[in-house]
């Protein structure tokens, strides 16, 4: 009960109010009220952020090394991970049923093909899963040990870690038939491990930042480690 109230006083405790506008008797909820937590309009603020901001956003988690932690100081949004996370479940369903596909048209040409649910159910729970919980779980594990984390924000930064593996789906689908001499299967491990490599490293980092002057080293590495396991949970489930 009182980690679950926990995450509701942080949800609320980053709402932000409109400008120019003051706060009325309506509209008022306080940091502990659970209505605020079920509350559209809690996470309103979230949704409206300019295309420009999100592209460059995004543009910086390919490119860990260009201050993202900096750029969502104070204006955290929730609009580019939910995006993101919705278009890798569309791929990585996509994609690996167009695998069986394949797969299937190689061993049995004339044999009929169903589209396998299953597919969308297992990408969807484990990507927004994924990109919930975790950050989550790091919030309370970081309140646990003194510092002041902000959830919104960690669910930014680990939503924008999950777009690196939007294109590497497509690459690892498409980029061996390019190239026909190396077996496709090196290809693909090579840009999983590429692209796992680069978003650990860029959760890492932004991580390290929001822990800076406290021993919480272990933690971050963890997360590190999390994020590249993802990674291979990707390439073994879904383009295996």
């Amino acid at each position: 009960y009182k980690l679950l109230k926990l995450l509701v006083q942080a949800v609320i405790a980053e709402e932000k109010p409109s400008a120019g506008t003051s706060q009325c008797s309506g509209e008022e909820q306080a940091a502990n009220n659970w209505k605020g937590f079920c509350s559209l309009s809690s996470y309103t603020p979230y949704f409206n952020v300019d295309t420009e901001v999100v592209v460059d956003r995004i543009i910086s988690s390919v490119y860990p090394m260009d201050d993202f932690s900096r750029k969502i100081d104070g204006s955290p949004d929730l609009y580019g991970p939910v995006w993101i996370s919705a278009t890798l479940v569309f791929m990585l369903a996509a994609l690996g049923n167009y695998g069986t596909y394949l797969i299937q048209k190689r061993s049995e040409p004339n044999g009929d093909w169903e589209f396998d649910v299953s597919y969308v159910d297992w990408a969807a729970c484990v990507v927004f899963g994924y990109a919930i919980a975790v950050p989550a779980a790091f919030y309370f594990l970081l309140q646990y040990f003194g510092l002041n984390a902000n959830l919104v924000r960690l669910w930014c930064m680990w939503g924008y870690s999950l777009f690196v593996f939007v294109p590497a789906s497509v690459s690892i689908f498409f980029f061996p038939l390019l190239f026909l001499v190396v077996p496709s299967e090196i290809f693909r491990w090579i840009i999983i491990i590429l692209a796992g490599s680069a978003s650990s490293w860029f959760v890492y980092l932004n991580l390290k930042v929001s822990t800076e002057g406290s021993d919480t080293m272990p933690l971050v590495v963890s997360a590190l480690v999390l994020q590249f396991a993802l990674a291979l949970f990707i390439k073994i489930f879904f383009f295996s």
